[in-house]
């Protein structure tokens, strides 16, 4: 009798996540319970990322990095396969434990956990946002727990839910909790001088530039935000005969000679805040797309979204500390005032120096992890944004992915070539820090 009210529970699961998938882009839902739930609250937090709007990139990937970091260790306590994170990630201490020699359900466990988390980190989202998860909650502890005996259910809640106590707190004194006016400064100081970055667009509120003090947070895998520093950009120069010069050209120049293929790779990539997943998100997409399609089991989705998580995380920190520690002049800005005043990019400038590139940091880190977790010649297809009206794209590994998400950069007019490169190299080296942690037991 219980098995068939868990077959049943699970069909209704899978209806549910179908749905939250179908709404978020991604794919089918996969088999088991634990990850549906998985699945089901990522899909909805994907949708909370665009609509919530103190969620820029940066605070995006913090927030993906503490709800990855809650789903492994919610998974590794009850696993075999899998090692908790304490003591490896800087400032985490030993979670709580599930009782030796108590039942526990998987999925009861990571709903209860992930509940939490999402409801805790999107707490200043909007009302609509607050009704969806707390009818997703509703849901899915239904689903979870039907056929489990009433003392397990409890259990398995009440652990889930110290779990994700437990990261919360951790969470709190990293630089990163609180994010005033959205993340603008109010009485910021411009750097003086032509090679500094100045505000790219009229908005009264971006006048200041997005959170100047993100790479001071304390990281996660790295030992610090300067653990992946960068050399100096190409020194500033208006000479036509200087590599900085060389280099807006390029990028002036590039808008007349866009192809069709080249416009859509830059629309595909750009990932705007408050109108995509923003770029961290657009990779746990990738992430979830492949779990509803190989069935890859709870220890492993949990173990990829953790890792990648972090290192993204990691990479907007390491971003941040070289984008203000140069503070560089946007490619729109030179542009106009030494080649032509008329240029206009093919994509909006964000309102944040230049260098480096953050799509290209956090893209690198991401294909990092995700080739030591799936191989090297890993071929998938991407449909994140197709709800956006942008085609699916096809990528025959995770490094062409991240290789077009930073040229996309150029296409889109927003960063030098030299930001795309060496932003690459931080995003390296980020995620050889990831990779350095032990997940499996």
């Amino acid at each position: 009798m219980i098995a068939s009210r868990r077959r049943v529970g699970l069909i209704a699961l899978s209806t549910l996540t179908c749905l939250a998938a179908r709404r978020a882009g991604l794919a089918e839902p996969i088999a088991g319970e634990a990850e549906a739930v998985l699945q089901a609250w990522y899909a909805l937090i994907l949708q909370l990322v665009r609509h919530t709007p103190t969620y820029s990139p940066p605070v995006a990937s913090r927030a993906l990095a503490y709800l990855g970091v809650t789903a492994f260790e919610a998974a590794a306590s009850g696993s075999s396969e899998l090692r908790s994170l304490a003591g490896q990630l800087n400032g985490l201490t030993p979670v709580p434990q599930r009782e030796a020699g108590q039942p526990y359900g998987d999925a009861a466990v990571e709903q209860a956990a992930m509940a939490f988390a999402a409801q805790s980190l999107f707490s200043n989202t909007g009302p609509t946002g607050q009704r969806a998860m707390a009818a997703l909650e509703v849901k899915l502890r239904a689903m979870a727990t039907a056929g489990l005996p009433a003392d397990t259910a409890a259990r398995s809640e009440t652990y889930g839910k110290a779990v994700a106590q437990h990261i919360l707190a951790w969470s709190q004194n990293d630089g990163g909790a609180v994010v005033e006016n959205m993340g603008f400064p109010q009485g910021y100081a411009l750097t003086q001088g032509p090679a500094h970055w100045a505000p790219t667009n009229h908005i009264a509120q971006q006048q200041a530039p997005l959170l100047p003090d993100w790479g001071r947070n304390r990281t996660f895998a790295m030992p610090k935000g300067t653990a992946c520093a960068l050399p100096a950009p190409p020194a500033y120069s208006e000479d036509k005969a200087s590599d900085f010069y060389k280099q807006a050209l390029e990028v002036c120049t590039a808008k007349a000679s866009l192809t069709p293929e080249q416009k859509a790779i830059a629309h595909f990539w750009s990932d705007d805040a408050m109108l995509s997943p923003t770029p961290p998100g657009h990779w746990i997409s990738i992430v979830l797309q492949i779990a509803g399609r190989d069935k890859i089991g709870l220890a492993r989705m949990a173990e990829a979204l953790a890792l990648l998580g972090l290192a993204q995380a990691d990479a907007f920190i390491a971003c941040w500390q070289a984008k203000y520690q140069y503070d560089l002049v946007r490619p729109v800005t030179y542009i106009r005032r030494v080649i032509d005043p008329a240029w206009e990019p093919l994509l909006n400038t964000p309102p944040f120096p230049e260098y480096p590139s953050g799509h290209s940091t956090q893209s690198a880190a991401a294909a990092t992890v995700l080739t030591q977790l799936f191989g090297g010649n890993f071929a998938f297809q991407d449909a994140t944004r197709q709800r956006d009206g942008e085609e699916p794209r096809a990528f025959p590994s995770f490094w062409a992915a991240a290789n077009e998400a930073g040229i996309s950069r150029l296409y889109g007019g927003i960063h030098f070539r030299a930001a795309i490169e060496r932003g690459q190299d931080q995003g390296r080296c980020v995620g050889a820090f990831t990779n350095a942690l032990r997940t499996r037991s």
